[in-house]
């Protein structure tokens, strides 16, 4: 009777338990596709929101500043407008998702518009001219990256930098500046099919910055060492060139952005006006690139830049006052980092409650 009461519970638990396995079987398996739609909505906002903003700030604007907003001309200045703009975010861009923040940005255009302005107007060439302004701007950010490696905070290494530069720039000049640049109006107030020319130079940057950071092996280096810099040392790359490229590439932006200008005004002037950098960071903030580091899109920058230069112009169209631009740019800045951050707590929370999914798991 035994024997057989121990048979029965044995077959009894075989039963269950089989019956237990073929239901977990059946169960579906938490995957990286199972993120909550929530979160799948709030990482479309973060990276593809500034599009439906700018197009709903174009719609807007359309209907308020009618007839003169919505045609081909406007179109024309406003890209131009944006040009040198977004030349400079460029720069911050590819700094921030390095991991550093360079603000010697204005002092870099400086003295590189200053050599470059010195050099033209002492016989020297047009192109040795515009590539010795280009080399000072890799110079200045080889420096800034060789000094930051020594343990300084950038941003302090950066500021400085800023003072120097600017003094420098004071000193070639002699505190005056170099007028009649007439020579390097092809890169400046020359169009070209009707478009004005920092229009290409741009799109030329953006395309050869965009296939960098995300076509190139150097590149996506360069994005994972703003995203940790520690593991990327751990996996035997060496982050420190990376981060003194960022440097470098920040530089040359700046040196560009400059020279730009420079052509625009057809003269090279010392100033190191602290509003590019401003207006510049606007323009990253606003196209979501985390000023933590390591993520960031160089086309979502450029309609950063655009966003603010539509902006200007609609309010200029209206007769608002230049500073009415000004609150905006700044209220903008705010929003977006508010946005940013309520954003990234917002994904962090859903997934936590989704069962610890990881961001990663997904393309976000």
């Amino acid at each position: 009777m035994t024997t057989r009461t121990n048979q029965a519970a044995t077959t009894a638990a075989t039963t269950v338990t089989t019956t237990a396995d073929s239901a977990a079987a059946d169960a579906p398996v938490p995957t990286g596709h199972d993120i909550p739609r929530s979160v799948s909505v709030l990482v479309f906002a973060r990276d593809r929101g500034i599009f439906v903003l700018w197009g709903a700030i174009i719609l807007a604007f359309s209907f308020w500043c009618a007839p003169y907003f919505a045609t081909v001309d406007n179109a024309l200045l406003i890209a131009n407008a944006a040009a040198i703009s977004a030349i400079f975010a460029a720069g911050v861009a590819v700094g921030v998702m390095t991991g550093v923040l360079d603000l010697s940005l204005p002092g870099t255009a400086a003295i590189a518009s200053c050599v470059t302005g010195w050099l033209m107007t002492h016989g020297q060439p047009t192109w040795l001219s515009l590539t010795a302004g280009l080399a000072c701007g890799a110079a200045v950010g080889l420096a800034n990256g060789l000094i930051a490696l020594r343990g300084f905070n950038p941003i302090i290494v950066t500021i400085g930098t800023l003072s120097v530069l600017s003094g420098l720039a004071a000193m070639i000049a002699g505190g005056y500046t170099f007028p009649g640049l007439d020579g390097l109006d092809f890169m400046g107030t020359r169009r070209y099919a009707g478009i004005p020319a920092p229009v290409y130079i741009v799109a030329v940057l953006f395309l050869v910055g965009t296939l960098f950071l995300t076509r190139t092996r150097d590149g996506i280096r360069l994005m994972a060492v703003g995203g940790n810099a520690e593991a990327v040392r751990r996996s035997g790359i060496p982050s420190n060139r990376y981060r003194v490229l960022g440097f470098v590439i920040s530089g040359l932006c700046a040196a560009l952005g400059g020279l730009v200008t420079t052509a625009t005004t057809t003269e090279a002037t010392p100033e190191a006006s602290p509003g590019i950098i401003f207006t510049a960071l606007t323009a990253v903030a606003l196209a979501g690139v985390a000023l933590s580091g390591g993520r960031g899109s160089l086309p979502r920058v450029l309609v950063g830049a655009l966003i603010l230069a539509t902006i200007s112009n609609g309010l200029t169209i209206r007769g608002v006052k230049p500073y009415g631009a000004t609150v905006m740019t700044g209220a903008l800045l705010l929003a977006s980092l508010a946005l940013e951050r309520f954003i990234q707590r917002s994904v962090s929370d859903r997934l936590m409650a989704a069962g610890n999914l990881s961001a990663h798991q997904k393309q976000v």
